[in-house]
């Protein structure tokens, strides 16, 4: 039995599709009341997890606070740490003394931090550096999560991937993909960056072979599709997925960033114009993964959903 949290997340709900898919036990929870899910109500440092927990060799665990843009809150961090750490180490160590074996959480690359410089991919050994409150909360959840690790029997699996995309993507991947549809020209033409994506479908592939191999309790992995894309090949290949093609200017992204420097969106610009790579070939290595879907496959079944659920 593998109990999923976060099960009606964008990553929640393409694993337990394919967990039914391959016919495999899994106990999906919701915070309300659903059809079909175990419901907790509020999850936090204080949940009582037993009945959920009855009968579970495996903890995938999904529920998060992610990241947003513009945080409101009036302290970023405590918001992020009561959820992303206090609840998810109040669960592992109910998880630890109900008898669950394996304890997969899903954590970020943000833990590594936000750009890489050229040619210098992020891995899994290097040191963390969290730069902003939610990949500070991600840190320090691995932190406790391995120490339980090696506290107990139960194996610790943590997993940090890159920007996930795929059908259902909200934020920043569907605004990218409905300006794609958009008959203008685009400023990435001279745009060299590197960036590192994974598609939903390699990252639930990637989640499954954790729940059954012998060798991965207690580390830390990247994934990706195994492909980096530059932002104008990313529209390209959106854009071809959408039977159009994109047109690239030659823009100095010197220019970009001064523009935008003038217009406060230095963050903006940095997703757009830097680098965030990560090697997984330590992952490959040790685990014998190979992303199952291309990036090709994953983006146009990515723009196939949006289409269809317009």
């Amino acid at each position: 039995m593998i109990l999923v949290t976060g099960a009606t997340g964008f990553v929640g709900r393409a694993l337990c599709a394919e967990l039914s898919r391959r016919t495999m036990a899994y106990r999906p929870i919701s915070r309300a009341p659903k059809p079909g899910f175990f419901a907790m109500g509020s999850i936090d440092g204080g949940t009582d997890w037993a009945g959920a927990l009855a009968g579970v060799e495996t903890v995938v665990h999904l529920a998060a606070r992610v990241h947003v843009m513009n945080d409101t809150s009036a302290d970023p961090l405590a918001a992020f740490r009561a959820v992303n750490v206090d609840a998810t180490v109040n669960l592992a160590r109910q998880a630890a003394e109900a008898g669950v074996k394996r304890f997969i959480f899903l954590s970020s690359i943000k833990v590594n931090g936000e750009a890489t410089a050229p040619g210098k991919p992020f891995a899994a050994s290097d040191k963390p550096h969290p730069e902003d409150p939610y990949g500070q909360s991600k840190r320090e959840a691995e932190a406790a999560l391995l120490a339980i690790g090696r506290e107990t029997s139960m194996d610790v699996v943590i997993i940090r991937p890159p920007l996930v995309y795929g059908p259902g993507v909200k934020a920043n991947f569907a605004s990218l993909m409905t300006w794609a549809k958009r008959p203008f020209p685009w400023p990435f033409g001279l745009v060299a960056n590197r960036r590192s994506l994974v598609f939903v479908g390699n990252l639930v592939d990637f989640i499954l072979l954790c729940v059954r191999h012998t060798d991965v309790g207690n580390r830390v992995f990247l994934i990706s599709d195994g492909v980096d894309l530059s932002t104008g090949e990313l529209i390209g290949k959106l854009s071809s997925a959408m039977g159009r093609r994109a047109v690239l200017l030659p823009v100095p992204p010197s220019l970009m960033e001064g523009v935008a420097a003038l217009l406060g969106r230095r963050a903006a610009a940095q997703r757009l114009l830097g680098s965030l790579q990560v090697d997984i070939g330590e992952t490959t290595a040790i685990t014998g993964w190979s992303p199952p879907f291309s990036v090709d496959e994953g983006l146009r079944m990515t723009v196939t959903a949006s289409e269809r659920d317009r």
